[in-house]
């Protein structure tokens, strides 16, 4: 039996991904399969070559012919100069960067969200401030001023609590008369 290692095509159209396997050379080229070793996807960048080692060298030990493909593979894994006894048995294969978690992903976007809404609060806030001071201009409704305050309280009353009062009820503004009875039961 001619036993070959070679490329098992499998994914979608333009889209392909390969599997390293191990195959008699009367099958299919998507047949059945003695054994998978590895994994090649050419799409990705930089393309993922995934060869287990050990079985790779022991079909190639025990005659396993590879394809013009795999060979090229298995170069750059470094298993084919390791096989040979060649100097170079590193290979030259190029590692992605892992993939950064995605709950690490989103507490980033998060923490940079709340100091995006802070600086918008801080700016809300100075903008309030820049509105108080224009609503402080505009002239106040018809109020006593703060002077006149103690003479309209009664004995037990501070004179906020008064002025509170009379805002409540709506009374206009008390006339002389009503201060002089205000006085009166203060000096009884």
């Amino acid at each position: 039996m001619a036993v070959k290692i070679r490329l098992k095509r499998m994914g979608k159209i333009r889209a392909p991904y390969y599997r390293v396997v191990v195959v008699d050379s009367r099958k299919k080229r998507d047949g059945r399969v003695i054994e998978e070793i590895g994994l090649y996807h050419p799409k990705e960048e930089p393309s993922l070559i995934e060869v287990t080692s050990e079985r790779a060298q022991y079909w190639l030990g025990v005659g396993a012919q590879p394809t013009e493909a795999v060979e090229a593979i298995l170069k750059v894994t470094g298993d084919w100069q390791k096989f040979k006894g060649l100097p170079g048995a590193e290979g030259t294969l190029k590692t992605a960067e892992p993939k950064r978690d995605k709950a690490e992903i989103f507490n980033e976007a998060l923490k940079d969200s709340k100091n995006a809404s802070d600086a918008a609060a801080v700016t809300s806030k100075t903008s309030k401030k820049a509105e108080k001071p224009a609503e402080a201009e505009k002239p106040a409704k018809a109020e006593k001023p703060v002077e006149e305050a103690p003479a309209e309280a009664t004995a037990g009353e501070s004179p906020e609590a008064a002025a509170a009062s009379a805002d409540a009820e709506g009374e206009a503004q008390p006339t002389e008369a009503d201060a002089a009875e205000a006085e009166k039961p203060a000096e009884a």
